[in-house]
Parts: C-alpha cells; sequence; structure tokens
C-alpha cells in the first residue's frame, strides 16, 4: 500500500504556476527525496501534503484515506504527519523531554518513551533536561526528528532538515535520521537540493523541475538512466558532447567511443560521460589532450576541469587518490566504458542506452 498519493496536484501563487498536474507514490516504510533546485516548487508540494497549503486542484492521500480532494479537506493536526522544517523549530521555552512529548498523548508522555525516542536518534538520556539553546544544531535536528516520529505518523515531512549543518555534521545527522526512520519502518518524504543527500539517503528520488516531477526512482536508477541530458547533469555532474554515430561508435571532440547498445549508424547524438569515466594520462600517454583549468579538491577526490586542445569543450573528471594534476597542467584524456546516447533535439535518453544492459528497463 502507499502511505502517500498524490493526483494531478496544481498550485499557483499570484498567477505563477507553482505545481501543474503532479502525480507522487510513496510506498509504505519508504524514504523518499524530492531533489530540485530553489523555486522548483518541492517545498509546496511538502507542505500540501502536511496541510499547511491546500492545492488550487488534485487529490491526496495518506495511508489510503483521501485528506484533500473529495469533500472537505482533512485538517493537517488530524493528518497524522509528522513536520521537521528547516532550522528545526524546537519551542525554546521547553526542553529536550518537552519537546518530544508535546505531541504525544497525556498517558504517553512518560519518561520512557522519550529515552526511548533518544536512543532511537542516537542521543544520551542526559540530553532530556537541556534546552535548545543548550544543544549543538545536530542536536536540534535529531531532537526535532524525535518529536516528530514520537505520534507514530503515518509519514514524517522533512524539509531541508541538514541544509544549515556543516559538511561532517551533515552526512553525520542525515545517516542518525534515516537509521531512526528505518528501525521504526517509518515511511518518509525529504525536499533537498543537495544530490549527494539524496543519492545516499533515499530508497526513492523525484526529481522535480519546474512544478513537474521529470523522473522518480531508485538512486541507481536516476544516476545511470537518466530522463534526460538535464536529469544527468543535474544527478551526479556529467559531460555532454555532441557525436555523429557509425556503427556503434561515436566521434566526437575526444576521439572514438563506444556507444552503449548501438550496433548501427545512428547519426547525430548528444553523448554523455559521467566524471568517473574520464581517465587522466601525463600528457605522454594514448588519448586526447587537455589542459586542466581548475582543480576542486575534497581530500578523498577532486573534480578536474579540463579545455580539450586546442580551443576544444570543457569536460569534467573526478579524480581519487594522490595523483591530482595542478592547474594549468597538459594531460591525456581516455574514456572507460560506453557513453550514453541523448537525442539532441529532445536530449532524452536513447533507448539504445537502456537496451544496452548499461542500465536496466
Amino acid at each position: 500500500m502507499s502511505a502517500v498519493t498524490t493526483r494531478a496536484l496544481a498550485k499557483s501563487f499570484s498567477g505563477k504556476l507553482v505545481l501543474s498536474g503532479l502525480d507522487l507514490e510513496v510506498p509504505d516504510g519508504n524514504i523518499t527525496a524530492i531533489l530540485g533546485s530553489s523555486g522548483c516548487g518541492k517545498t509546496t508540494l511538502l507542505r500540501i501534503i502536511a496541510g499547511f497549503v491546500q492545492p488550487d486542484a488534485g487529490v491526496v492521500r495518506l495511508g489510503g484515506k483521501t485528506v484533500f480532494g473529495s469533500g472537505r479537506p482533512i485538517a493537517p493536526q488530524h493528518r497524522r504527519v509528522g513536520y521537521v522544517p528547516q532550522e528545526g523549530a524546537l519551542f525554546p521555552h521547553l526542553d529536550v523531554a518537552a519537546n518530544i512529548a508535546f505531541g504525544l498523548r497525556r498517558a504517553d508522555r512518560h519518561g520512557h518513551r522519550i529515552s526511548q525516542m533518544l536512543d532511537l536518534v542516537e542521543l544520551p538520556a542526559s540530553l532530556a533536561t537541556r534546552y535548545p539553546h543548550e544543544l549543538s544544531g545536530g542536536q536540534q535536528q535529531r531532537v526535532a526528528v524525535a518529536r516528530a516520529l514520537a505520534p507514530e505518523p503515518t509519514v514524517v515531512l522533512l524539509d531541508e532538515p541538514f541544509s544549515s549543518l556543516d559538511a561532517a555534521l551533515r552526512e553525520s545527522t542525515g545517516r542518525s535520521v534515516v537509521n531512526a526512520l528505518r528501525t521504526t519502518g517509518a515511511t518518509a518524504v525529504l525536499v533537498t537540493h543537495d544530490q549527494s543527500e539524496a543519492l545516499s539517503l533515499a530508497d526513492q528520488i523525484g526529481i522535480m523541475r519546474d512544478g513537474r516531477l521529470v523522473q522518480v526512482g531508485s538512486p541507481f536508477e536516476l544516476y545511470r538512466a537518466p530522463v534526460d541530458a538535464d536529469v544527468a547533469v543535474f544527478v551526479g555532474g556529467a559531460t555532454v558532447l555532441p557525436a555523429h554515430v557509425v556503427s556503434g561508435i561515436a566521434h566526437c571532440a575526444l576521439g572514438q567511443l563506444r556507444v552503449a547498445g548501438a550496433n548501427a549508424d545512428g547519426g547525430d547524438v548528444d553523448i554523455l560521460i559521467r566524471p568517473e569515466q574520464i581517465q587522466l594520462g601525463n600528457g605522454e600517454t594514448p588519448g586526447t589532450s587537455a589542459r586542466v583549468a581548475d582543480v576542486s579538491f575534497y581530500g578523498h577526490d577532486a573534480s578536474v576541469h579540463l579545455v580539450v586542445l586546442p580551443g576544444g569543450p570543457n569536460v569534467l573528471a573526478r579524480v581519487v587518490g594522490a595523483s591530482v594534476p595542478a592547474a594549468g597542467a597538459v594531460v591525456s584524456i581516455q574514456v572507460d566504458g560506453p557513453v550514453m546516447v541523448f537525442d539532441p533535439a529532445s536530449r532524452t535518453l536513447s533507448t539504445r542506452s537502456v537496451r544496452s544492459g548499461l542500465v536496466s528497463e
């Protein structure tokens, strides 16, 4: 059974269309991330599910029950939804225990339940008597999640809950929250603009663009079979180059590259190359010559921005290990593995790439 279902949702603000014909299914016990850039409508979708905003049209069902679209809308407090806003929004005048207990029935507001929820989000019981200003940002977000989970809601809605945390804290807090959700079997919808967060935490990702869900699937499916070139570049980064396919070989600025699943002449196409497919040599090894424009070093790996010589296109590579070239260095480029093919007019993924086994149908 689906814990969350929306059908043909539409919403406008001051004449501006924010959501248009939006359909979403979130299976019971699933963690779904809604991933999109700022202004795409993802927070509006979350607030409609919660009942804070009413759509202009469409249907919303929670746990099989219609809460909007048939008769009088169900008020937010009766939807059995837990909501975690961006800043956690703990009550500053209440300690941790009182914050967690806030949504519980009086009979359930006992110490054991509070300790149970703190343990669930990997916080010590000693924090129960502290106030929000005495907690770190990560601790505040975990308490907010504990408060949302305590009443055992049908679904937990999280609106970019880790965006204000630093990188290391964001990762550890995100993992603790996901562990808590999985332990309780909760269904969750997470809104984020962070691709790595969505890929690492979610069971299912919906890519949102201009008020529509353009693709919904597992992280693997979205990375390996993006519906169009824009999704491909948005999820994981990529280089898109024009090419001409002859007998399964793409002729492009990087030479002749094997095309996934193409065994016949394909004409003019766009090809997509993931950063990890780009292999760099020292400039004397075989391959296409390129100059390093700049390097973004992250410790565990580096993003290397290249310009193909002479005066060719820009290419993005990801390098793991100690041998990261310096800006200005001349290197050689080789491409590892087959490349995906997109129609240059529609920018949609070619069926050849799907049939190849590079991605699953």
